[in-house]
């Protein structure tokens, strides 16, 4: 039988499991080399390491032991406290890439985020990630704080908060990868890394998202966009139609929700009947406020 899937869909269970695998077959028989991976949490609520243990193509297991070394982050690894530091201390002197979860507080020379204490000095997440990033070969910022100030910087942003992508470039004039969602898939961490790893440098759109998982909105891709070229638009959440009237964030942001989905592939917002409310957009939460309109 001919096979009719359209390609976007029928690629959404494959593309970071492609990437991760081809990596990591590369690895192996010595044409790339397994990196170093540093992941700093800042100012934010841990979704994205949440997220990310959640992977499933590949599953996460996999991705950290075969395709890198994870050396530091403040929720999962085994070293504590000095140990811990010491460790990232010592993995600045090599080759590394280097994951920021979270905004930068700025406030108060940064002190109301405060990832670690050494040698009786307490260390802030603005002080930790600007040292860093001065020596990784790439930057990711994952999740929408990081990409974009998120949640963390939403009004009134008592601790001054700013996107690690704003941060570093007016720090250390370097620029980051967005990898913006709240929290960010799986997917789309693990697809990122990997292709860095087996090529470079990336295809990112203008605002310096990878296009492989931004390259389209939501509403491109929507399986309701038949209601909204006919004008049949929802009343209420729950009913038949496009939810654009309800408030749906769908037809601004830009990510492959709609045929990636979540949490296995199962299912998405839209898909369970809620519209969408642009978490991985610029402007998060603030600018998308009320998430649905009666």
């Amino acid at each position: 039988m001919k096979d009719n899937v359209c390609p976007v869909i029928k690629s959404k269970n494959v593309t970071a499991r492609a990437l991760v695998e081809s990596a990591v077959s590369q690895i192996k028989i010595g044409n790339k080399k397994k990196m170093n991976l540093v992941w700093i949490e800042a100012s934010g609520c841990s979704g994205n390491i949440i997220s990310l243990l959640d992977g499933c193509a590949p599953n996460v297991g996999y991705f950290l032991e075969d395709l890198v070394d994870f050396k530091y982050n403040n929720s999962i690894m085994k070293a504590q406290g000095e140990q811990a530091q010491e460790q990232l201390l010592a993995t600045l002197d090599t080759e590394f890439i280097l994951i920021v979860d979270g905004a930068i507080a700025t406030k108060d020379n940064g002190i109301y985020n405060v990832v670690a204490n050494y040698k009786g000095k307490a260390i802030t997440g603005m002080e930790e990630v600007k040292r860093t990033a001065i020596k990784a070969k790439y930057i990711l910022a994952v999740g929408t704080c990081a990409s974009y100030g998120g949640i963390s910087a939403a009004k009134p942003n008592p601790t001054g908060c700013i996107s690690v992508f704003d941060y570093l470039k007016k720090e250390i004039n370097r620029e980051a990868i967005r990898v913006p969602g709240c929290p960010a898939h799986p997917d789309w961490i693990m697809g990122t890394l990997a292709h860095l790893i087996l090529f470079g440098d990336m295809e990112l759109d203008e605002d310096r998202r990878p296009i492989i998982f931004y390259g389209v909105t939501i509403h491109d891709m929507c399986p309701r966009r038949a209601y909204f070229e006919k004008r049949i638009f929802a009343k209420s959440v729950g009913e038949k139609g496009c939810m654009f009237k309800l408030g749906c964030r769908g037809p601004v942001t830009r990510t492959d929700c709609p045929t990636r989905k979540w949490n296995d592939y199962v299912n998405w917002p839209v898909g369970d009947n809620t519209p969408c409310i642009g978490c991985a957009q610029k402007g998060f939460p603030d600018a998308m406020e009320p998430f649905i309109n009666f």
